[in-house]
């Protein structure tokens, strides 16, 4: 206070001084002009220095100082000043780059009259590949600064100009929000705390004064979304502003709350869901979680015929390493998870493939006339990702694929398409009918499909002028083809009454039920929406629950937590129907306030800052993922665990992860693993374990705590073993408690021996751990049973369960449902394999090299022959085959060897007599030694010299 107040002091004896030098200049030139407010207050670009704490500039250090208004000490002219300051410092504030964009723009963004579009109309070749590729290493984070400015528009003499120009924006920034502020500009005391926090600018960036003007502004004006932030604060101590409280986190989340703020509303009903500084309570979570999803189901309402876009799914970072254990030793990448698309996505990665490698085999194939990836195309460009949901187009896409939604690009290859049915546009005039070949081949089908999409546009708007009669027109078009999503379109348009007002229920039902049939996601939730209005709740929820089996990831949830909400509520119910009832209706009402976070999205913008790769954007990401985190979003919880993960951590050898492990850190990331395996992450599980087991993110206190529940059997079993385990923890995690630890084990071990000396069992030994417990067999598992033979034989496998189709007696409750839900997520994956957009284009590029190769009809003979039961006894053969090739590779060594050897011997030999017959020696008694042999010289000696 005393500091604002010295401040402010001086803000006013500059204002007299300058008022005074105004009134002299007035005097002597006889004129008076208009100012602009708050630039004398704006310190020089130039003059700038790097420190961030405002303060009043001098007035030499100024621009040419002109007449302040004559107004300027009453309320209309603080007023004014406070206005000219703060859009002043928005205007100075976009000048300043925050981040670089999502997409990098290359020469798929050139504009049409562009040196680059003149040059390169296809964008392909090596020039434009060489281009594309220089550009896109300027964005790089690990490209040297001096090359990437170099590479830059302003070159390697700008680059020291451009930080200096850009700290004394910031300066002007804080100065002139700060003085806005001084004025009583509340929205610029917003502002400041907001670019403080989260601006990714270093020379904005201040947490402390973030925190102390959302305070000011809280206690100024009660936004709820001051008192959100301030909430955040005091519940994890972050910065170490403020210490922990998790009373006041409470305390102003319910403030918060109850103005309205949709973040504090689902923290709060986290909270009270899993019991986190609160007692567990269902219905209190109910309450708040359903007012979230109110929002989030008001805000979706709110857009174009069928509600808003739906924003793309979120990413686990862990799942794009292959799950928190690595590729194939985590359960988020075996299995049935394999097949997900991240999965695939991060093995593309890992491969050397990207989108654009993608997009450009599509779209040449898509020029030689291939209508089949022209669709798809459109498909991408249309959904904004790579990877689409199952459920339609009304059911969004996978964020791990996306890439910039372009709806000009979609229209024109649906047009592409749909103009070789119908060449014109003439509402009402009737169109030839197809010809055959076109029915054979496809076009007919991929034409339906695209009028479905064009209808689409033309009724929500989307990169065309909304028309609800084109759309009617492209409609009724692919309908006349039993074309799903146009019949749903028309029963949209009859509904809402969209063209010339007449509205048709009749009509519309017909044409839901139509698409319906059909397996359509958004027709199933238009007609369970009917029935759901007439009253009839059990017939909705049918469909509803359908709708969710077929992909739609929203609607049809909200719709169900508003049916079992009611349940819940009701005062008849039998409490355990309610309990059921009321976890139910807070899972889906979860659900839909997550992926309804169209206003705040701190898992979405964490993930485009995590991208840029900066550590002040890593930094900002963490922390928009620790607010999620509180806000109970699984995504969120698993990516900081990841993060803060001492065992395999990204951030090691940095600041957030230190090379030695620090016991805080590892509290941390197992508060997030422990809070992301209780919502159903086996990872996560399986590292609350691992982290338990190794005595990381537990208190020396609480392991001593443990070991003396276990020593006197307080709510566990009493197990001597396991309380020495636990005060040796105990002493690993903190050297301090050296002496507690000691004279805790000279007491268990007394209590041992006594509980020994009276005849109990499982006593403490003085000797190893060893030889004290238990011999194992090696040979048999945990869980397994050996049958007489000495087979190990275990319950029922994954393979024969997921076999297993009846519902038997032993199928109740919730292992029936279990087993049904698995069973539909595998029909689901097999269908989603179908239409995977890079699978398919591989196995489609495969083809064609087949194709175009040289193999003749009897490699294909044995291609078409091999079928997929005969895999395993190829694997084996090869196996074989690979064994004797090995064995006969071994074998011609070694005669290689003998030969060569054999040869040596003889050479020597030769060499021998050879120096014995140049020194004319001759061996005594020659003749009788050679008997019937040739003596040297003769030439008959040659005629015996078969071995060489």
């Amino acid at each position: 206070m005393s500091v604002s107040r010295s401040r402010t002091s001086r803000r006013k004896a500059s204002w007299i001084g300058f008022c005074v030098v105004v009134l002299a200049t007035l005097s002597s030139v006889g004129g008076s002009g208009d100012v602009a407010g708050g630039q004398s207050l704006a310190l020089s670009e130039t003059d700038a220095s790097p420190s961030l704490t405002p303060s009043a500039a001098p007035v030499s250090q100024g621009a040419a100082v002109t007449a302040t208004p004559q107004y300027n000490s009453t309320a209309e002219g603080k007023c004014n000043l406070s206005n000219k300051a703060y859009k002043q410092a928005l205007q100075t504030l976009a000048t300043i780059a925050a981040y670089p964009p999502q997409h990098t723009p290359g020469l798929l963004d050139a504009q049409p009259n562009s040196i680059f579009a003149a040059l390169f109309p296809n964008q392909q070749g090596p020039i434009a590949s060489t281009i594309r590729i220089i550009y896109k290493l300027r964005q790089q984070s690990w490209v040297p600064r001096f090359l990437s400015i170099g590479l830059g528009r302003d070159g390697w003499a700008a680059g020291k100009k451009k930080e200096e120009e850009l700290r004394g924006k910031a300066v002007k920034v804080v100065d002139l929000l700060e003085h806005a502020v001084d004025l009583g500009h509340m929205d610029a005391l917003y502002k400041l705390a907001h670019i403080s926090l989260f601006h990714l600018s270093p020379l904005l960036h201040n947490v402390t004064r973030a925190y102390e003007a959302y305070s000011t502004h809280a206690a100024l004006t009660g936004n709820a979304t001051s008192q959100s932030v301030l909430a955040f604060f005091h519940a994890t101590g972050y910065n170490d502003i403020v210490d922990v409280d998790q009373a006041k986190a409470l305390l102003y989340y319910t403030f918060a709350a109850h103005g309205g703020d949709q973040g504090a509303q689902m923290a709060l009903g986290y909270r009270h869901w899993a019991g986190i500084s609160v007692n567990d309570d269902c219905m209190h979570a109910l309450e708040w979680y359903q007012m979230a999803a109110e929002q989030s189901m008001a805000k979706f309402l709110s857009g174009p015929p069928g509600g808003r876009t739906l924003l793309h799914t979120t990413t686990r970072l862990s799942d794009l390493d292959g799950g928190a254990y690595g590729p194939g030793a985590s359960v988020a990448s075996t299995g049935l998870n394999a097949h997900r698309p991240v999965i695939k996505a991060a093995s593309a990665r890992q491969a050397g493939e990207t989108w654009e490698d993608v997009l450009e085999y599509y779209m040449f194939n898509a020029d030689r006339g291939e209508i089949d990836f022209a669709y798809r195309l459109g498909k991408i460009f249309y959904q904004g990702s790579i990877y689409a949901l199952p459920g339609g187009a009304a059911s969004g896409a996978e964020g791990v694929g996306a890439i910039p939604r372009d709806y000009t690009r979609a229209r024109a290859y649906f047009l592409r398409i749909a103009r070789q049915i119908w060449p014109r546009d003439a509402p009402g005039v009737p169109t030839p009918p197809p010809k055959q070949e076109q029915k054979d081949d496809g076009t007919l089908s991929f034409a339906a499909a695209s009028a479905g999409f064009l209808g689409r546009m033309y009724l929500r708007g989307e990169g065309v002028k909304q028309d609800a009669a084109m759309a009617k027109m492209w409609f009724e078009r692919g309908a006349e083809h039993s074309e799903k999503e146009c019949n749903n379109g028309l029963g949209i348009i009859w509904r809402d009454g969209l063209v010339d007002g007449k509205k048709d229920m009749k009509k519309a039902l017909a044409y839901f039920g139509t698409a319906a049939n059909f397996e359509l996601a958004e027709a199933q939730v238009n007609v369970g929406k009917y029935q759901f209005q007439k009253g009839d709740l059990k017939l909705a929820a049918q469909f509803f629950e359908s709708a969710i089996r077929h992909g739609s990831p929203f609607e049809p949830y909200y719709y169900l937590a508003e049916i079992h909400s009611a349940a819940a509520q009701n005062p008849a119910s039998p409490p355990h129907h309610t309990q059921s009832s009321c976890s139910m209706a807070v899972s889906y009402y979860k659900l839909v306030a997550e992926r309804g976070a169209w206003a705040d999205d701190p898992v979405r913008d964490g993930e485009v800052r995590w991208k840029i790769g900066t550590e002040r954007a890593k930094e900002d990401a963490m922390l928009r993922w620790w607010i999620a985190s509180e806000r109970g979003i699984e995504t969120a919880q698993n990516n900081l665990a990841y993060i803060l993960d001492q065992d395999k951590s990204i951030l090691r050898l940095t600041r957030f992860a230190p090379s030695t492990p620090s016991n805080d850190t590892a509290r941390l990331a197992l508060t997030q693993w422990t809070r992301s395996a209780f919502q159903r992450n086996v990872d996560a599980l399986v590292k609350v374990g691992d982290y338990y087991y190794h005595g990381l993110g537990a208190s020396a206190l609480a392991m001593w705590n443990l070991g003396w529940m276990y020593e006197n059997g307080v709510g566990v079993p009493q197990d001597f073993h396991l309380a020495k385990r636990h005060y040796d923890l105990a002493l690993e995690t903190n050297s301090e408690a050296y002496l507690p630890v000691v004279l805790s084990l000279i007491k268990l071990h007394a209590r041992s021996i006594w509980h020994t000396m009276m005849g109990g069992k499982n006593g403490l030994s003085f000797w190893s751990e060893e030889d004290s417990e238990p011999q194992k067999d090696p040979k048999t598992l945990d869980g397994a049973q050996e049958d007489h033979d000495g087979v190990i034989t275990t319950q029922q496998t994954e393979d024969e369960y997921l076999e297993t189709s009846d519902d038997s007696q032993w199928y109740k409750g919730k292992a029936r449902d279990d087993h049904k839900r698995r069973i539909r997520a595998a029909e689901q994956q097999r269908l989603r394999e179908e239409d995977d957009p890079i699978q398919w284009a591989r196995d489609r590029r495969n083809a064609e090299n087949e194709r175009d190769s040289d193999f003749g009809p009897e490699d294909y003979f044995d291609g078409a022959i091999r079928g997929p039961g005969r895999r395993g006894e190829e694997a084996e053969a090869d196996a074989d085959d690979f064994a004797e090739t090995m064995l006969l590779v071994a074998l011609c060594l070694t005669v290689s060897v003998l030969m060569y050897a054999r040869g040596r011997w003889f050479d020597r030999r030769r060499r021998e007599e050879e120096e014995r017959a140049a020194r004319g020696a001759q061996p005594q008694n020659a003749g009788d030694a050679g008997g019937a042999f040739p003596p040297p010289g003769d030439p008959a000696r040659d005629e015996w010299a078969v071995m060489r």
